[in-house]
């Protein structure tokens, strides 16, 4: 994909040569790419090639722009009179728009997507894939949304494309998001803009004012380099009451690489040796790193109310259940003095019938200290299930 050194709006209407925009560009879409391939999101982006253009996955594009709202400005008003700027919408709005130059893009709703019964790569568009798309499309906004919140910078709306990788036959991020698709106030205030909308807004285009709109998307651009370098500082911490329960937990570890979680496995008994397993707490408690502790002992299970006792650290219990003594084991978790605060419980019928997984999924909601890599993982989990 080869940027280039061009600016334009409305429909090409507007256009102007911006000296060493297509590296800037390139440059803010490598980037956030690669930071939605970090959280889960699938895409059709392999590698930054030069500066001016990537490597990406040969696709069949889907003619349809979707666009993301957390705040009504911009066509959204004119499309609905009596809205005020800076309404804010909980969820984010999802809008679709056709890709038509002549009829002006227009605005389709799901229905007419799915009836126009498109077909790409031999994928067929169908009320599944429109739901993909869909929930994708929310995803990925607020991944982004919360990467650019420690900027100081709010994500106002964001507008992308998917297509359909001619190999996989899936449905992918395609396209390019640069500081073209994107609406992006420093703190919240809309008259320091510094997407394209302030190219958009000249009503007289001269060297200097081009000369400020390259200023700032330059300065998206290095803010988006920020963006990669926020790695995840929580973790997640296996505690077995013997190495009987090692298969147990090498799958928990295997789930938390999944979501991008680091994960370590330790053998301890609270019942044989109580001052062991106090230690290997306060080694954890003392290196400030967030952690979530995951007791994996059957029976009398006394190892998660111990740690939830001694520790400030969410404590979560996933016993290795067993058809024999599951029913049975249930209760020794279930059945904690009222001041054990930390330990996370859930009702026998979801415990047994979820087990470890729905365990794993609180844990990561609470370890990982970079929400967007859950969210973005979660996606590609929903709606084939994920097991342990």
């Amino acid at each position: 994909m080869q940027s280039k050194d061009q600016i334009t709006a409305g429909n090409a209407a507007r256009k102007d040569r911006m000296e060493g925009k297509a590296a800037i560009s390139n440059t803010t879409t490598s980037c956030v790419f690669q930071l939605l391939q970090e959280a889960g999101i699938k895409t059709a982006f392999v590698r930054k090639q030069s500066d001016t253009a990537f490597i990406a996955a040969h696709c069949e594009m889907i003619p349809i722009e979707w666009v993301c709202r957390r705040i009504a400005t911009g066509s959204f008003l004119k499309r609905n009179p009596g809205v005020k700027e800076g309404y804010k919408f909980y969820p984010p709005k999802i809008e679709m728009f056709y890709k038509d130059d002549a009829n002006n893009d227009p605005q389709w709703s799901e229905e007419q997507l799915i009836e126009a019964k498109f077909s790409f790569a031999g994928l067929t568009i169908g009320k599944t894939e429109v739901d993909i798309m869909a929930r994708s499309t929310q995803a990925i906004f607020e991944i982004l949304e919360k990467s650019w919140q420690p900027q100081n910078c709010t994500l106002v709306d964001l507008k992308i494309e998917f297509g359909v990788n001619i190999l996989t036959k899936e449905i992918v991020l395609a396209d390019v998001i640069d500081n073209d698709s994107w609406r992006l106030w420093p703190s919240g205030d809309r008259s320091q803009q510094k997407d394209k909308q302030s190219y958009r807004d000249l009503k007289e285009v001269t060297p200097e004012a081009l000369q400020m709109v390259k200023r700032n998307f330059e300065w998206v651009a290095e803010r988006v380099e920020l963006l990669l370098k926020t790695k995840s500082q929580g973790r997640v911490v296996v505690l077995m009451g013997s190495t009987s329960d090692l298969g147990h937990c090498e799958k928990i570890k295997k789930a938390c690489a999944t979501f991008g979680i680091p994960c370590e496995l330790r053998v301890t008994s609270a019942h044989k040796g109580p001052d062991e397993t106090l230690r290997i707490k306060a080694e954890y408690e003392g290196d400030g790193i967030p952690t979530v502790f995951v007791a994996v002992a059957g029976r009398s299970n006394g190892l998660g109310p111990v740690m939830s006792g001694n520790t400030a650290y969410p404590v979560v219990n996933c016993p290795p259940l067993s058809s024999d003594w599951g029913a049975q084991d249930v209760w020794s978790s279930l059945r904690l003095p009222s001041d054990v605060i930390n330990s996370r419980r859930i009702p026998e019928r979801r415990i047994i019938q979820q087990n470890c997984c729905q365990k794993l999924n609180k844990c990561l909601r609470i370890s990982s200290t970079r929400f967007e890599s859950f969210q973005g993982s979660s996606l590609q989990q929903k709606g084939r299930g994920w097991h342990l």
